[in-house]
């Protein structure tokens, strides 16, 4: 039931940490795979059925990159929306610039790509859409403009899985907490213990791994999620199932008192 023999899947940002490992597991799962990315070095050993080159905020450049891949590969069976970038953490670190190019390049650019291929999977009878969002878009963990940019990523999902329903659009969300990439390197080498302080917070105790993500959006595109749509599936080891640190500190202790 895993299976996409025949299927045609576009995926965005598969240069990255999380990227790498979607492209593996849906080749794994025998889909084509349509590989996107900012530029062909970031994607050049990649041994996929076509590529494609945006910048999220260039519309032109997304315009053209949409075109591409309809005229040359035809309509997707489905799109994983998985390219994202952050910058400002906190609000102190935010500049007006960093907001707006937050906006634009996790929610703007992401609608401005997949739009063009819902339109053409509802001319073709129907399609999946599965956006890689975050756990931010349900309550905040710092990244203020990304959550809210995640947030109205997963709204739009909602709508699409809503309004086009009726038309064979299924459309759903990962929602991940943080997930070990390459990206935490630079901080653990200035801070070895900072993997054990975060994996307090996530009820087990560790971080989720890029092919849990990738894991979950197989399962998202596959026919065993056939009457799932407009959901929202944090992949977060429990991180939003409640306050294990509240529990561990506060309650625990306050028994022990007592």
């Amino acid at each position: 039931m895993f299976q996409l023999e025949g299927k045609t899947v576009v995926i965005t940002g598969t240069g990255g940490g999380i990227g790498r490992p979607l492209v593996q597991t849906f080749l794994d799962a025998g889909a084509k795979v349509v590989a996107c990315d900012r530029s062909p070095d970031l994607i050049a050993d990649l041994d996929v059925a076509h590529k494609a080159y945006f910048e999220l905020t260039d519309k032109a450049s997304i315009k053209a990159a949409a075109d591409d891949i309809l005229s040359v590969v035809g309509t997707p069976d489905v799109l994983v929306s998985n390219a994202g970038f952050t910058r400002g953490e906190y609000f102190e670190k935010i500049t007006d610039e960093l907001w707006q190019q937050d906006i634009e390049v996790n929610l703007m650019g992401v609608r401005h790509f997949a739009d063009p291929i819902v339109n053409a999977m509802i001319r073709s009878g129907g399609g999946t859409q599965v956006f890689i969002a975050t756990v931010n878009g349900f309550g905040h963990f710092g990244h203020p403009a990304y959550s809210v940019a995640k947030a109205g990523l997963i709204a739009y999902m909602r709508a699409l899985a809503v309004e086009h329903g009726r038309r064979g659009i299924r459309a759903n969300a990962v929602c991940p907490g943080s997930v070990r990439t390459a990206a935490w390197d630079h901080r653990i080498a200035e801070e070895p213990d900072l993997i054990d302080r975060a994996s307090r917070y996530y009820p087990l105790r560790r971080l989720v791994s890029p092919q849990e993500v990738a894991n979950a959006a197989l399962f998202l595109a596959s026919p065993l999620s056939s009457g799932i749509t407009g959901a929202a599936l944090p992949v977060d080891a429990g991180l939003t199932a409640g306050n294990v640190r509240f529990i561990d500190d506060i309650v625990r202790a306050s028994v022990l008192e007592d």
